[in-house]
C-alpha cells in the first residue's frame, strides 16, 4: 500500500475535503490518500505574509507523519516546497509544479486561470522560478476570493469558465491549468465544456507521485536539500530545531512531532 499524505495548508476543512475526493478519484486502489487540514495559519492563502505564515502549519503535518511515502501541498503557492523537501527523503510535490510540468506533456503552451490578481503576480513568478516562461502564455486572474470556491456554484463556474474561453481566444494556448486547489471541483464542469486539457495540480501531483514513489525515486539529498544542519531555535520556535541521529554513515535530523 502506498500511502500519500495530501496537505493543505490553509485552515478550510471544506475545501481540504473537496481536494481529498479529487485525488482518491485519480488514485491507484493501491494508493491511499490522507488529506489533513493545517492545524494553525491563515483561513486562506492569497499573498505573501499568508504563504510564510502557513508553512508552520506545513511543517506541523509533516513532522507528525514522518513515514508517509509521499507528500503533496495542496496550495497553487507552493508554499515551503524546497523547506518541505529537506525535511525527507520522500517524494514532495507542490502543485503548481506538478500542473504546470503536466501541462507539457500534453500541449506546447498554457494559460493559468487563478483567482486574486494579486494570486496572480505570486503565480507569475513561480512561472520564472520553473523556467515555463516558454511554454505559459499567461497567467490570468479571476479575482474570486479562495473562499468562494469551498463550495462553488453557478455564479463561480460561470466566472472560471469565462476567463478559461478568454484565455483560449486571446491567448491561443493549448491547455489551460487551474491556479488554486479550491478549484479541484470544477475539473469535471470545465472539461466538458472546453476543447483542451484542464490540468488540476491536486490531481497531477498525485499521479506523480505515484509515479516517484513507484519508480523508486527519492528527494536528493545531496546539496540544498540535504536534511537541515542541527542547530539551536529560539523563543516561540524552539521545538522546530532539528535534532540530530546517525544513520547510513551521516548525520542526519530526526523528524518528530512538535512539542
Amino acid at each position: 500500500m502506498m500511502r500519500i499524505k495530501l496537505i493543505n495548508p490553509n485552515t478550510s476543512s471544506a475545501m481540504t475535503e473537496a481536494m481529498a475526493r479529487a485525488a482518491r478519484e485519480v488514485a491507484s486502489p493501491g494508493t491511499r490518500i490522507d488529506a489533513v487540514t493545517a492545524a494553525s495559519g491563515p483561513a486562506s492563502i492569497e499573498g505573501h505574509y499568508d504563504e510564510a505564515i502557513s508553512v508552520i502549519g506545513l511543517i506541523d503535518q509533516m513532522r507528525a507523519d514522518p513515514d508517509a511515502d509521499a507528500y503533496v501541498i495542496a496550495c497553487f503557492g507552493d508554499p515551503g516546497l524546497l523547506a518541505a523537501r529537506e525535511l525527507t527523503e520522500a517524494p514532495v510535490l507542490g502543485i503548481a509544479e506538478a500542473a504546470m510540468h503536466t501541462a507539457t506533456f500534453l500541449a506546447t503552451s498554457f494559460s493559468v486561470v487563478t483567482t486574486l490578481d494579486r494570486t496572480r503576480i505570486i503565480s507569475e513568478a513561480l512561472v520564472r522560478n520553473y523556467g515555463m516562461q516558454a511554454a505559459c502564455r499567461r497567467v490570468r486572474a479571476t479575482d474570486l476570493p479562495v473562499l468562494e470556491l469551498e463550495e462553488p456554484g453557478d455564479r463561480v463556474n460561470e466566472i472560471v469558465f469565462a476567463e478559461c474561453l478568454r484565455a483560449l481566444d486571446q491567448d491561443r494556448c493549448g491547455a489551460i491549468v487551474l491556479g488554486c486547489a479550491g478549484m479541484a471541483g470544477l475539473v469535471d464542469y470545465l472539461r466538458a465544456r472546453l476543447p483542451v486539457p484542464v490540468i488540476d495540480g491536486v490531481t497531477a501531483a498525485v499521479k506523480i507521485a505515484e509515479a516517484l514513489v513507484g519508480g523508486g525515486l527519492r528527494t536528493s539529498k545531496h546539496g540544498d536539500l540535504a536534511y537541515p544542519l542541527p542547530k539551536a531555535y529560539s523563543g516561540s520556535l524552539a521545538a522546530y530545531a532539528p535534532s540530530v541521529r546517525e544513520g547510513l554513515g551521516e548525520q542526519r535530523p530526526e523528524i518528530h512531532a512538535a512539542r
